[in-house]
């Protein structure tokens, strides 16, 4: 009997102590992988490197999040700054509002109106915003007036997220407006990407939004563009290659993907500039530069740069937004003749 008792409680005592090694060997080897990862040499310097603590929430916020049917808006990541625009005319530079109803964040404005700014130099002027963020009740809301075919259930959308808009023009439709074809060619340069290209309806499970655009930044806006990536596909592009340099308007780039299932230390470097955003799925993508950011890094390249060459070789200029847009370089208000439906 003794003996017996004796063999459970070593079976106990095996098993628990098995526990402790997976859990440890979890630990140490997300650490390992961190590690890892900067072992690659990329020309950044990075002799000079300090640790920071992440935690796994990092993972569901940031400006590369996937937002989609499978993968829904963390409350971390809800915007708690979006603002009616209608109540802050200072921010309509560049752009009507379809209506009143209107919210961005400051930081997607400024990032919309430099976009706008550099649009009206070739004069593409007649843009719309039909539609910002939306919170998770007004996203309900919509899901359920509008049925599962043209909307997205609350905390599925992109839109829920802070980083979307939908973009018309005051012209007509986007598929065939100047300025529709203008942000096929030129959204990359400013880190807007189009979200539900016709071609990757397959994969994203959105139908084709010409009018639908996310802001993810540059480097990523480019690399995207130059492979023709949608989001899912770009993510799992880094989570293969784990480390990669590019360069983009002579401004280098590294970006690394870190694996995270707990919270972390992560390492830096002390001299240069990084992101961090998670992907709302297993991990962080650290960018590291050496520019302030995207305005600062473009604004004293050449301004002629040609829109042929390939984004890894040259961006064309990004400047600083102006503070206002004098009055009659503002666009016409005219009654669009279709507005852009309320997408997913």
């Amino acid at each position: 009997m003794k003996k017996r008792l004796y063999g459970v409680v070593a079976l106990v005592i095996l098993l628990i102590l098995s526990y402790g090694v997976i859990q440890y060997k979890e630990k140490t080897d997300n650490e390992k992988l961190s590690e890892e990862n900067h072992q690659v040499q990329d020309g950044n310097d990075r002799t000079n490197m300090h640790s920071i603590q992440v935690t796994k929430d990092q993972v569901y916020k940031g400006n590369l999040v996937l937002v989609n049917k499978d993968h829904p808006v963390s409350p971390v990541a809800e915007a708690s700054d979006a603002v009616n625009l209608s109540k802050h005319p200072e921010l309509i530079n560049g752009f009507v509002l379809l209506d009143n109803s209107i919210r961005l964040t400051p930081f997607l404005v400024q990032k919309f109106s430099t976009m706008t700014k550099a649009a009206q130099k070739d004069d593409v002027n007649r843009f719309m915003i039909t539609s910002g963020y939306r919170d998770k009740k007004k996203q309900t809301e919509l899901y359920e007036e509008m049925g599962p075919d043209y909307a997205l259930p609350g905390g599925y959308s992109e839109h829920n997220l802070g980083l979307a808009l939908d973009i018309g023009s005051t012209e007509g439709k986007m598929e065939y407006a100047a300025e529709g074809k203008w942000l096929m060619d030129n959204a990359w340069r400013y880190g807007f990407v189009l979200r539900y290209p016709e071609d990757k309806t397959a994969i994203t499970g959105i139908q084709f939004e010409p009018w639908h655009f996310r802001y993810v930044g540059l480097p990523h806006s480019a690399i995207m563009y130059e492979n023709h990536f949608v989001l899912e596909e770009y993510l799992d592009y880094l989570r293969e290659q784990k480390s990669m340099t590019i360069t983009v308007n002579r401004q280098k780039y590294t970006i690394d993907y870190y694996p995270i299932i707990e919270d972390t230390t992560i390492r830096v470097p002390v001299n240069l500039h990084y992101e961090i955003s998670g992907n709302n799925i297993d991990g962080l993508i650290v960018t590291v530069y050496s520019g302030e950011d995207d305005a600062s890094t473009n604004e004293d390249l050449n301004k002629d740069a040609s829109t042929d060459e390939s984004p890894a070789d040259t961006v064309p200029a990004v400047e600083n937004p102006a503070d206002t847009v004098p009055a009659d370089e503002k666009p016409q208000v005219q009654k669009p003749s279709s507005a852009a439906p309320e997408d997913g």
